[in-house]
């Protein structure tokens, strides 16, 4: 299984959801994490058909690992730190 389990919500009364996992096979994170059905906030954000928005509390960041974007900017123009957990956009 390419699927590795890197962390869940210590805080999360629900299981521990939200988790998040690595797929080694594609590079890319899999967020497990409560739906979005707030109609106003979503009426905010233009969603393509093939994807959805996830919520998840700010908690959850110092548990992300670090990654090799920390350094980088992101293609809006602000700075992503990952080491402090704050992320500029």
């Amino acid at each position: 299984m390419a699927l590795r389990l890197l962390c869940k919500d210590p805080e999360s009364p629900n299981n521990g959801s939200p988790t998040l996992y690595y797929d080694d096979c594609s590079g890319t994170y899999l967020l497990q994490s409560w739906k979005v059905l707030d109609t106003a906030r979503l009426s905010e954000i233009s969603i393509p058909e093939h994807e959805t928005i996830v919520e998840f509390p700010e908690r959850m960041l110092s548990l992300f690992p670090p990654s090799r974007l920390s350094e980088e900017r992101c293609r809006c123009g602000g700075r992503i730190e990952v080491e402090g957990a704050g992320l500029e956009g």
